[in-house]
């Protein structure tokens, strides 16, 4: 199958294959390759795109590429295997069309930021009013894909400004992401985008149409159903009940306002810290809140998969939010390279919801950087044996900020209580933008209770039990054929993949046990599912549901 030959204005000259192909056009395969590449290269890379985006071969009809690579081998060898015509474009119409992740290695030698998203999303705007990316720039050895479809104009859009416009609903994994500059003032194109400094980093579309509910959480699965809660990350069995009477006993005191001052010094000396270097919150999902309104932030950057809620504060602050996705295939680790050299606030969280990845605490170091506030999520750090890479407790990185949650190992989270650890000034900064008296005197109460050298021991010691345990979930796992699990986890749930896995939590639930859906975090989507750690007799009922859930789906 010979290749369209493009025209100047990136429209396929004469009646050939592809002109045949655009009325019909539902998806098009943008390929960007080296000289040489093999076909089977091409379209393994085409075909992984489609599982991705759940579609059947059959959905593509047109590979699209650049106009000097069209008649290469190996491309058009797999456009043959998908029966559908290349289609082919001038180097300056593909530089015209924005793209979400521009690489400076392609601009260099073609012109063009990104031929896979360019030629896709061309190729898809001239079946309709419009074109979206399905499945952003994805990576083999020799090729690039992305995948677009067309899509219609609505009524309060302009089709100039609309044409090519990037909607991307996916993100790429293992890169950075923000959003374009703003729409030049050309008519229906915008200005190619800018190269990020960072030769590893990209540049990621953030539209209204995001794809992740940012404010779904675990407590949502079990809500008003009586199901076994592998949902939630609170540890069972609490609060002990050492720690209820001590709550209980606050209750006298509720005529007073609150005074903070001796749960601030215990945690200070639980750390060894100056009090001026520790803030206490009403949780850690107040302290996203306050880092987001009161810090000032040009270029925020949230490393995911990871706990939704301290994007969704950004949002809502109303910062434009970039996104670091690390990948399945690096078994979500952090690469610290990937995060951009100009992004002046990173978090990350330590170990990772939902990924139960544990960072070293070097690597999370190495993000710091003078005018960079880098928070670490360590939320779950104390279901940790030893806390080990906790960075809590460190004065030497600059700009540090930790937060740390008691309602996951206590089972406080209907009581609200956490802390900021960091500088001085930083603190005193989201003091300022705290409520009045913004944690309830039974709050306090606990907190200091958890700082004690005997409730500090027994959180070591339900460490160190949940590690005997997970172990046990991931044995129980690995029986499964069709399970895969992040099998570095070491917080207190796993991540686990199983094709379907939407519809495989489902029949979990019918038969009564609640799994924790993974398509609400960035970087995941519906064949993901967390599991929390329980003990051995629970989590062996659950495994027999999962082979009944498994058996159905077959």
């Amino acid at each position: 199958m010979s290749a369209g030959d493009a025209s100047g204005d990136g429209r396929t000259a004469g009646a050939d294959a592809g002109d045949e192909a655009r009325p019909g056009c539902r998806v098009v395969a943008g390929v960007g390759a080296r000289s040489g590449v093999r076909a089977e290269e091409v379209a393994g890379l085409v075909e992984a795109a489609l599982r991705e985006a759940g579609l059947p071969v059959s959905a593509v009809r047109a590979l699209a590429t650049l106009r000097t690579r069209a008649d290469e081998p190996g491309i058009t060898g797999a456009a043959e295997r998908f029966g559908v015509p290349v289609l082919a474009y001038a180097s300056g119409a593909l530089a015209a069309v924005p793209v979400p992740h521009p690489s400076a290695v392609p601009l260099a030698v073609s012109g063009t930021a990104s031929v896979a998203e360019a030629a896709a999303l061309l190729a898809a705007a001239e079946t309709g009013d419009g074109a979206e990316l399905v499945v952003p720039k994805r990576r083999s050895r020799h090729a690039t894909c992305a995948l677009a479809r067309s899509i219609p104009l609505r009524p309060d859009e302009d089709a100039a400004s609309v044409r090519l416009l990037p909607r991307a609903r996916g993100y790429t994994r293992g890169q950075a992401a923000f959003d374009p500059p703003p729409p030049s003032p050309a008519p229906g194109l915008r200005s190619p985008p800018t190269i990020p400094t960072h030769p590893t980093a990209a540049m990621e579309t953030h539209a209204h149409t995001d794809v992740h509910d940012l404010r779904h959480h675990g407590d949502a699965e079990v809500r008003d159903e009586k199901l076994v809660d592998l949902a939630v990350n609170v540890r069972t069995h609490t609060p002990p009940d050492w720690l209820r009477e001590r709550i209980a006993d606050s209750l006298t005191s509720l005529a007073a306002y609150p005074d903070g001052r001796s749960a601030r010094a215990a945690v200070a000396e639980r750390h060894d810290l100056p009090t001026g270097r520790v803030l206490l919150t009403a949780g850690a999902a107040e302290a996203f809140v306050l880092l987001a309104r009161a810090l000032p932030a040009r270029r925020p950057v949230v490393v995911h998969p990871q706990f939704t809620e301290p994007e969704a504060a950004l949002r809502d602050a109303g910062h434009e939010v970039g996104r670091v996705l690390l990948r399945a295939e690096d078994g979500f680790r952090l690469d610290p390279a990937l995060v951009p050299a100009d992004a002046d606030l990173v978090v990350v969280g330590n170990p990772t919801n939902p990924t139960s990845v544990l960072h070293p605490a070097e690597s999370l170091a190495a993000l710091a950087r003078p005018g960079r506030t880098l928070v670490v999520d360590e939320a779950f750090m104390d279901a940790v044996p030893g806390e080990r890479e906790s960075l809590a407790g460190r004065t030497d990185v600059p700009g540090l900020v930790v937060l740390r949650s008691l309602t996951k190992t206590w089972g406080l989270a209907g009581l609200r209580i956490g802390y900021v650890l960091a500088d001085g000034e930083t603190i005193a900064t989201l003091e300022r933008a705290q409520p009045l008296w913004p944690v309830s005197t039974p709050a306090l109460v606990a907190a200091e209770a958890c700082m004690s050298r005997a409730a500090l021991a027994e959180a070591e010691r339900a460490a160190y039990r949940i590690g005997v345990e997970r172990a046990h979930l991931l044995a129980g796992l690995a029986e499964f054929d069709e399970v895969r699990a992040v099998a570095s986890a070491e917080g207190p749930f796993v991540l686990v993949r199983i094709a379907h896995a939407d519809a495989v939590r489902e029949r979990l639930r019918a038969l009564g046990f609640a799994a924790r859906r993974g398509d609400t975090f960035p970087g995941l989507d519906r064949h993901w599912l967390r599991l929390a750690v329980r003990d051995r007799a629970t989590t062996n009922r659950f495994l027999q549901a999962l082979d009944q859930a498994l058996l159905i789906a077959g």
